[in-house]
């Protein structure tokens, strides 16, 4: 495995949106350049409309970089190489409302390439690593939001990927749901996962990562460790009010 999970070197991405009067065109990151090595888990704060989305679209394949350059194990994010390594969990996780958790986990396993008994196997395991196999026999539409952040979960994890790339894992969970998938993060990680997950709770992400970015207006606006935020007064939360005034 490579030594670096993700590289973004000098990446830029415009967007173009049509208007009566002529294109008008928003940048929503600009010369972004940041590595995550293999086996970290690394946190992305910013307020809304920072970039934080763009960064993990660009990062899975769904966008490409206006200029610049961005790697995953090595490999542009679109090739097979490199898709086969992530596991993506989006902001809002969608599934068919009339399936079942078993059954829409499968059609995605089928989809990273999965079949068979491996594909069994893998259905069964992610379920119970995010607590969903008590529901097994609910259609999604019975779910509640919680649930079907379980359930995005479930199928990140579902292929075995190096790389896990969230998007507020906690997102609409209660505290003893977050504190499990808390629990399940931190044991991904023990396994060798690299995890790069964004999150509006600084405390979620004060527990989890060993080095934040922190995203102002589209640019990295600081980079702080683990030791940086235990040594400084007010922790995580000051220093990033501190980057974002």
């Amino acid at each position: 495995m490579s030594a670096t999970a993700v590289s973004f070197s000098g990446v830029e991405k415009t967007y173009r949106r049509p208007g009566f009067l002529g294109a008008r065109y928003t940048t929503a990151v600009k010369d972004l350049s940041f590595d995550i090595p293999a086996g970290e888990v690394t946190g992305l704060l910013g307020l809304n409309g920072a970039g934080k989305t763009t960064i993990m679209k660009l990062l899975t394949g769904l966008l490409f970089p206006t200029a610049g350059r961005v790697k995953v194990f090595g490999h542009a994010p679109s090739e097979g190489a490199a898709k086969g390594k992530v596991g993506f969990l989006p902001e809002l996780p969608y599934f068919s409302p009339q399936v079942r958790p078993g059954e829409a986990l499968a059609y995605y396993g089928r989809l990273s390439g999965l079949s068979g008994a491996a594909l069994a196997l893998g259905v069964g395991e992610a379920l119970e690593r995010t607590g969903l196999e008590p529901h097994a026999g609910k259609r999604v539409s019975e779910f509640s939001k919680g649930m079907l952040q379980r359930l995005g979960l479930a199928q990140a994890l579902l292929h075995k990927p190096e790389l896990l790339v969230l998007d507020e894992p906690v997102s609409g969970l209660d505290p003893l749901a977050i504190h499990d998938i808390r629990g399940l993060l931190a044991g991904l990680n023990a396994e060798g996962r690299t995890i790069f997950l964004s999150s509006h709770s600084i405390s979620e992400v004060e527990k989890l990562a060993g080095r934040v970015l922190i995203m102002v207006k589209g640019r990295l606006a600081a980079t702080v460790s683990r030791a940086q935020w235990e040594a400084a007064p007010g922790g995580l939360e000051a220093i990033f009010v501190e980057a974002v005034k």
